[in-house]
């Protein structure tokens, strides 16, 4: 699948990733927050927004790129994807749904990493069903005024361009039809953030509540066209699914080869604790499930980078995946025993970051809900 500049680029990522996040990243996981100059480094480097045209300062890459960038980000771990979300799931908005001026004037700095980018779609009150979002945008002549709350919100801290999903025709025949979205910079007056959520896990990873009372934006801030928000979210939530897919199997596959090394070195009962059967079988199984997963996924990778309509195989994976990554840090843990327990080890950190994939980009839930849909089965 990979080509031999695929390669390449994936030994010279990963040599950054060593050198500049893997020794902090203790530290950024105590600290709740990883520093800016992360970012700045990986734009000089150009390793943001690798797929952008050429002229606003990308390469146009495949995805074959992101996706090696996010098994690699995964290997340093889960704390790390708002450069995954950045790169591949809010920035791909003002791409594809942007004006030529509005990428002319936010995409090169996204792609240097001198901004930092979210996006707002989740409420106090909605989570997955996008179509009950109550954040309002109102027009008032050449501006909009948004208001509303936002919370769990990726790069909340750190974002300095919010795509804000707002309500924009209250009188909709379907709610989801009076969607819109919106750009909203740092330092609009009325926007403020909340506090930063302590979280189980992906403690490294900045997560807040973002707060809009009376903000101004000029109206040539709404991406693509008014009341067309969820339509432009139903096309992108593919990737951002495939990308969580990538990033679980990655994952998974690093518990799993944790707990070999760490069962080949622990010794009980006078003999290495890899040379129990029972321990063997459950790596067996674990291993087996990593490779079908993978093999899966790399299909997948493969079919969306020739644009091919997913919904129904990407959900499958969305859900599948992460449950098996649930699987594998539980199972990995118990072999770690008490160690397993201590912070010092790298799959208790593991163990807490794993749950939330099954949540975020839409609950496992409603990617089975997703499926049965697509199977043509009777509709509520």
């Amino acid at each position: 699948m990979y080509k031999e500049e695929h390669e390449l680029f994936r030994k010279s990522f990963r040599r950054f990733l060593e050198k500049e996040a893997l020794p902090f990243f203790p530290q950024w996981e105590r600290d709740g927050i990883i520093p800016r100059s992360l970012w700045e480094k990986a734009g000089e480097q150009g390793y943001l927004c690798p797929w952008v045209d050429e002229a606003y300062g990308g390469a146009q890459a495949d995805f074959l790129y992101s996706a090696i960038m996010s098994e690699e980000i995964e290997r340093i771990g889960t704390g790390l994807m708002g450069l995954s979300l950045h790169n591949d799931i809010a920035v791909p908005y003002l791409f594809h749904y942007g004006t030529k001026a509005q990428k002319s004037k936010w995409l090169p700095a996204c792609v240097k990493g001198e901004t930092i980018t979210a996006i707002a779609m989740t409420e106090p009150q909605t989570g997955s069903d996008l179509a009950s979002i109550q954040t309002k945008a109102e027009r008032d002549g050449e501006h909009y005024i948004i208001n509303g709350e936002k919370t769990f919100i990726t790069n909340g801290i750190h974002a300095d361009l919010i795509i804000v999903v707002c309500r924009t025709d209250a009188a909709a025949s379907a709610p989801h039809k009076g969607l819109s979205l919106f750009v909203v910079e740092r330092d609009t007056p009325g926007f403020k953030r909340g506090k930063k959520l302590e979280k189980v896990g992906l403690r490294s990873q900045d997560t807040a509540e973002l707060i809009f009372e009376d903000v101004k934006v000029p109206a040539d801030h709404l991406i693509g066209n008014e009341h067309q928000g969820f339509y432009y979210l139903m096309n992108q939530l593919q990737q951002e699914r495939l990308i969580l897919a990538i990033g679980s199997i990655a994952g998974s596959r690093r518990m799993l080869e944790l707990t070999r090394d760490y069962v080949q070195g622990r010794k009980t009962f006078g003999q290495s604790l890899g040379s129990f059967q029972h321990v063997q079988f459950k790596l067996a199984e674990l291993h087996t499930e990593i490779t079908i997963g993978q093999t899966f996924v790399n299909d997948l990778i493969q079919r969306h980078a020739a644009r091919e309509h997913l919904t129904e195989e990407v959900s499958m994976a969305k859900w599948w995946i992460t449950e098996l990554a649930k699987r594998t840090a539980d199972t990995c843990m118990q072999l770690h025993g008490g160690y397993g327990f201590i912070e010092e080890y790298e799959i208790a950190r593991r163990y807490r970051d794993v749950p939330v994939q099954s949540i975020y980009a839409g609950s496992n839930e409603m990617m089975k809900q997703i499926i049965a849909k697509e199977m043509k089965l009777p509709a509520k």
